[in-house]
C-alpha cells in the first residue's frame, strides 16, 4: 500500500509547470474511435485514468502508441475493425470510460460498455448519456451492468434538450452525433473549457461543429474523417490546487503553462478571500497570503465555482478569520473530506449539502485517508500547513489525475515522499 508522508510548516517557492487536462484527454481519445487516419495528441498528462483509456482502447484493437518522454500519443486505425466491447475490468476505476459509448455506437452501429466506476463521490447516473443517444436513434437496454445498444441503420441527427447540465452526456452525444446522419442541435449543454477542447479536436478531424450560444451546439454528421495533429489544453483543476497551495504555503510560487482567462471564476473568488497574485496571460506568480478572508462559494456547472476545486478551496478556508460556506449542488455526496480535514484540526460541519468552515484553525499532522481524487489532494495541502507529519492513505486515488504531485511539489521545496508498506 502507497502513502503520502507530508511534514508541514515549510514554504514553498520555485515553479509549477502545469501538465494537460486529465478531463480533456479522456474524451479525446474515446473520440480517436471516429478516425481511421492519422492521430497525434500532445500534451497528454501521464496519469492514472489515461493510462487506462491507453489500456482499455489497445484491448479494443486500436493501433495506439504512448510516447511517455514527448507526452504525445499516436493513433493510426487504418483499416482496423475495433471490437465494439468496453469491459468491466476497464471502465470500474474510470468515470470517463463510458464516452466510448458514443463513439462505438455512432462508428459501429453497436456498443456493449460497462456501467461506470471512478470516485465515490454520488450517484452521477448515466440515465442524461442514454436520453441523448436515443433521441438520435439508439436502442439502449441494460444487462448485467452492461450498456447494450444498438442501432443498426446508424443514428440520426435530432434536436435535443439536455434535462439537466452534464459534462459526461454532452461529449457523448456530441461524438456520437459526428458521424451520424444530417444535422444535431444540441440544447442545455455544459460549456466547460475541456468539452471546447473536444470540439476544437473533431472539427480538425472534419466534423462541423458550431457552437450557437454558450449553451447551444450544432453538429453536422461527417464520416469523411482527416488526419489531425491536436494539442490537449491545461489542466485547470491542477492550476487551482497549486495556486491554493501557494495561498496556504508559499513566499513566491509561480504557476505557468496556463491560460488564466479560463480561470476567472477561481481567481475571483481567490481574489476575494485575499489571495495575493500577480497574474498575466499564461502565468501566474502567488505570494505570501497572510489575511485570509472567509466567503460563501457554491460549487456549479461552468463558468460557475468547479466541484473539483472545492474540498482544495476548503482547506483554505480553515485559515480565513470568520465562517465560510460552501454549498455543495453537483455532486450529493462531495464532502468525504470534512472529517479527515477534521481529524487534522478543522473546525467543519457538514448540513446536507451545506458546509460551514470557522476558522482560523491551526492544522495538525494526522494520519488520514484519501476517499476520492480532489479529497486526496484537499488532504496533501492540509499537510502542508499543518504542524508535524501528516499520513495520507490510499494515494492511488491522487495518482488518477495529478501528474507528478510528490516531485513538483518537491522541486518547491516542499516536504513530502511517497512510502510503500
Amino acid at each position: 500500500m502507497e502513502k503520502l508522508l507530508v511534514k508541514g510548516k515549510k514554504k514553498l517557492s520555485g515553479t509549477i509547470q502545469i501538465s494537460g487536462s486529465k478531463n480533456a484527454t479522456l474524451p479525446i481519445l474515446a473520440a480517436s474511435i471516429l478516425n481511421e487516419k492519422k492521430i497525434e495528441i500532445k500534451g497528454v498528462p501521464i496519469v492514472k485514468d489515461v493510462i487506462t483509456m491507453f489500456h482499455l482502447l489497445k484491448h479494443m484493437g486500436s493501433n495506439i502508441k504512448f510516447n511517455f518522454r514527448k507526452k504525445k500519443i499516436f493513433i493510426n486505425n487504418k483499416n482496423k475493425k475495433l471490437r465494439h466491447v468496453a469491459p468491466y475490468a476497464f471502465v470500474k476505476t474510470m468515470r470517463a470510460g463510458i464516452i466510448v459509448l458514443g463513439s462505438l455506437l455512432t462508428k459501429f452501429g453497436k456498443a456493449k460498455v460497462s456501467l461506470p466506476g471512478g470516485c465515490a463521490i454520488g450517484t452521477r447516473p448515466v440515465d442524461i448519456h442514454l436520453y441523448g443517444l436515443k433521441k438520435l436513434g439508439a436502442n439502449i437496454k441494460i444487462k448485467n451492468g452492461y450498456i447494450l445498444a444498438e442501432a443498426k441503420n446508424g443514428l440520426k441527427g435530432a434536436k435535443i434538450r439536455f434535462p439537466s447540465i452534464s459534462v459526461g452526456a454532452t461529449e457523448n452525444v456530441i461524438i456520437a452525433a459526428s458521424l451520424a446522419k444530417g444535422t444535431t442541435y444540441l440544447k442545455n449543454c455544459a460549456c466547460e473549457p475541456e468539452i471546447k477542447n473536444l470540439t476544437d479536436f473533431l472539427r480538425k478531424m472534419g466534423v462541423k461543429i458550431n457552437w450557437l450560444n454558450q449553451r447551444e451546439v450544432k453538429i453536422v454528421g461527417n464520416r469523411k474523417m482527416k488526419p489531425v495533429s491536436h494539442k490537449v489544453m491545461f489542466d485547470r483543476i491542477e492550476a487551482g490546487t497549486f495556486i491554493i497551495a501557494g495561498a496556504l504555503a508559499s513566499r513566491s510560487l509561480k504557476i505557468a503553462g496556463i491560460d488564466t482567462k479560463t480561470l476567472n471564476t477561481e481567481l475571483k473568488i481567490l481574489k476575494k478571500m485575499g489571495v495575493k497574485m500577480k497574474i498575466s496571460k499564461n502565468e501566474i506568480r502567488v505570494l505570501e497570503s497572510k489575511n485570509i478572508k472567509p466567503i460563501t462559494i457554491r460549487t456549479q456547472p461552468y463558468p460557475g465555482f468547479p466541484t473539483d476545486l472545492q474540498a482544495q478551496t476548503m482547506v483554505l478556508m480553515t485559515m480565513a478569520k470568520g465562517i465560510s460556506k460552501i454549498r455543495e449542488n453537483i455532486f450529493e455526496n462531495r464532502f468525504m473530506h470534512v472529517p479527515e480535514l477534521n481529524r487534522m484540526g478543522g473546525k467543519i460541519k457538514t448540513r446536507g449539502n451545506l458546509s460551514l468552515i470557522f476558522g482560523p484553525q491551526d492544522l495538525n499532522g494526522a494520519e488520514v485517508m484519501a476517499t476520492d481524487l480532489r479529497a486526496s489532494v484537499s488532504l496533501v495541502l492540509a499537510g502542508l500547513v499543518a504542524k508535524n507529519k501528516t499520513v495520507i492513505n490510499r494515494v492511488y486515488h491522487l495518482d488518477r489525475g495529478y501528474e507528478q504531485l510528490e516531485k513538483k511539489l518537491k522541486k518547491c521545496k516542499a516536504n513530502i515522499s511517497r512510502v510503500y508498506s
